[in-house]
C-alpha cells in the first residue's frame, strides 16, 4: 500500500471568459456513488446552467470518467481531465458549470476556460498525502510517561489524544511500519508492563 495524495473537502473558484462564467467545484470522492452524489448536489445548485461538465479520478478499480454534457467533443469534460491527471491527484472529482454569457467561444476558447476554471479550483484546494497508518493505544504509570512521549515523538506518531486515569492512555497515530520499533522501546521502558494495542491498517491524511 502506498501513499498518495488527494484534496481534503471541497473548493470552489470561477473566471469570466467572453461573458460566460465558469464556476469549478473540485472534491475528494472515494467510490462513483460519491462522485455521482457530488454531481447531483452541483447540478441542484445550478439548475440553470446550461452545461455541468465533470471529470472524476478514483483509485477504486482505476476508474476514470468524463463528460462535455451537451459542450462539443474533447472541448470540456477531456479538458477538465487532463487538469486532474497531471496534478498526480486522485479519488478527486471536479465538476465545471458554464452559465453562456451569449458569445461563442469557439473550440479552443471553451477547452482554455475549461482547463483555467479547474486549474484555479485546485489551486484553491489543500492537498493532502494519504498514507497508509495505524492507531496505537499505550498504557503505562505515570513515572514513565514523560519518557514514554519523547520516545513517542522521536518514532514519528502523533498523539491524538490522552487519558488519564489510573495509568496513562496514549492514543496514538503513526504510519504503518513504525509501531514494532516503538512497542519494542514502550516494553523495554516500562519492563514488560506497558499494554498496548494496534489497529488494523487504514489509509488517512497525515
Amino acid at each position: 500500500m502506498q501513499p498518495y495524495q488527494t484534496i481534503r473537502g471541497s473548493a470552489t473558484a470561477s473566471i469570466v471568459e467572453k461573458k460566460s462564467e465558469f464556476i469549478a467545484a473540485v472534491a475528494h470522492v472515494e467510490t462513483e456513488e460519491q462522485a455521482v452524489a457530488f454531481l447531483e448536489s452541483i447540478r441542484a445548485q445550478h439548475r440553470t446552467a446550461r452545461h455541468n461538465v465533470y471529470a472524476y479520478l478514483l483509485r477504486e478499480g482505476e476508474r476514470t470518467r468524463y463528460s462535455d454534457d451537451g459542450e462539443p467533443a474533447k472541448t470540456a469534460g477531456l479538458p477538465v481531465l487532463d487538469v486532474l491527471r497531471h496534478t498526480g491527484l486522485t479519488d478527486i472529482i471536479c465538476v465545471v458549470t458554464r452559465y453562456f454569457g451569449g458569445i461563442l467561444l469557439g473550440t479552443g476558447g471553451l477547452v482554455r476556460a475549461y482547463t483555467q476554471a479547474a486549474q484555479a479550483a485546485l489551486e484553491a484546494a489543500e492537498v493532502v498525502t494519504v498514507t497508509p497508518c495505524v492507531r496505537m493505544t499505550v498504557e503505562l504509570e505515570y513515572p514513565l510517561y514523560e519518557r514514554a512521549a519523547l520516545l513517542v515523538e522521536a518514532a514519528g506518531a502523533r498523539t491524538e489524544s490522552t487519558d488519564y486515569g489510573a495509568g496513562v492512555t496514549l492514543h496514538l497515530l503513526m504510519p504503518d511500519g513504525l509501531q514494532a520499533q516503538l512497542m519494542h522501546q514502550l516494553t523495554e521502558l516500562s519492563r514488560g508492563q506497558a499494554k498496548m494495542t494496534v489497529s488494523d491498517v487504514f489509509f488517512t491524511a497525515f
